[in-house]
Parts: C-alpha cells; structure tokens; sequence
C-alpha cells in the first residue's frame, strides 16, 4: 500500500512541475493538424548542396542547422476572428522573455520579427514571424545546436550556392495564392 502512495505522490509532483506556459513548440503541435493552417518541416537536405564545394565554416554553419519548421495561417473571409485570435496567442507567446527579439519592421498591414532563444553564441532557435493583414501569417522555426549569427550570416551564402527542391516547398504555394 506504501509502494502506491509512493507513486501517487511522484506522480502528482511529476504532472503539476510540468510546464504549462504556451511555447511556439506546443502551438505548432496544437495546430499542425488544424484546416487552417499548412504545417512543414524541412530538413537541410532541401539545399541540394555539393558539399565538397563548401568552406569549413560553411560547413559549420551547415551542420549547425538541423531543420525548419514552418507553420503558416491562410486568412479567408471566413476564419478573420480566428486569424485575430491566433496573431494574439502568437504575439504573447514572443513576448516570452526566453525569445529574445533582434528586430521588428513593417506597417500598419505588415508586420515581421525575428527573434532568437539560447544565449548569443549558443542559440537553439531562430523565430520568423511575418503577418500580412490581408493574407495570413506564417512562423518559422530553425533549429540546430550552437549557432550563432556569424553561423546564421554563413548560411546566406550557403544558400546562395543551393539549388532548392521546390517541390518540398509546395504547400507553401497555397498560402501565396
């Protein structure tokens, strides 16, 4: 009988330390599935690179990466509430203080951030976000271990030598449409 309070008891401590703030983790699993939204993951094989050609920093920078995700909302005359109330929960969960935002620019119609989590020379996470008042939104998440911005400045130029299978990217195309 002592054995399963023992596990009742670890079990309560176990379910009430779990963290229940919203992160962008939870809210692209929450909606992943949702008629609204076009969900996907891509990895680096998208770049289609020859690595051989690639410096070793490019090559840092590379393996630095270990995928994107991209979640995006189309907005229809339809789903203008929802939409309104999606850019809040995706506003709140930026202003978490473990994202750490290193710019914002736009318009009254457009608005873009990019945010980061992790600590300057070991990031985890960076954040797109950009929202068209007239389109949707979408939120990108690249992740990988260790970048930093010089690796994210690297990138550019990695991408610049990719020849990118579009083909991944073409649920995306529904949004633009």
């Amino acid at each position: 009988m002592k054995a399963i309070h023992g596990i009742a008891i670890i079990m309560i401590l176990f379910l009430s330390s779990c963290n229940s703030e919203p992160t962008l983790q939870k809210y692209f699993v929450e909606n992943t599935e949702n008629k609204n939204f076009i969900a996907l993951d891509v990895s680096p094989e998208i770049l289609n690179l020859d690595k051989t050609k690639l410096s070793v920093a490019q090559m840092d920078a590379l393996n630095s990466f270990d995928k994107m995700n991209v979640l995006a909302f189309k907005l229809t005359d339809k789903n203008k509430a929802e939409f309104e109330a999606e850019c809040a929960k995706i506003d709140l969960i930026l202003k978490d203080k473990k994202y750490q935002q290193l710019m914002k620019f736009g318009s009254g119609k457009e608005v873009a951030s990019i945010s980061f989590m992790g600590s300057d020379d070991h990031i985890e996470e960076f954040v797109l976000y950009a929202n068209k008042k007239e389109n949707g939104f979408a939120v990108v998440r690249i992740l990988g271990k260790d970048m930093n911005p010089t690796n994210i400045m690297t990138m550019i130029s990695v991408l610049q030598q990719s020849n990118v299978d579009l083909e991944q990217l073409k649920p995306l195309q529904q949004l633009m449409k």
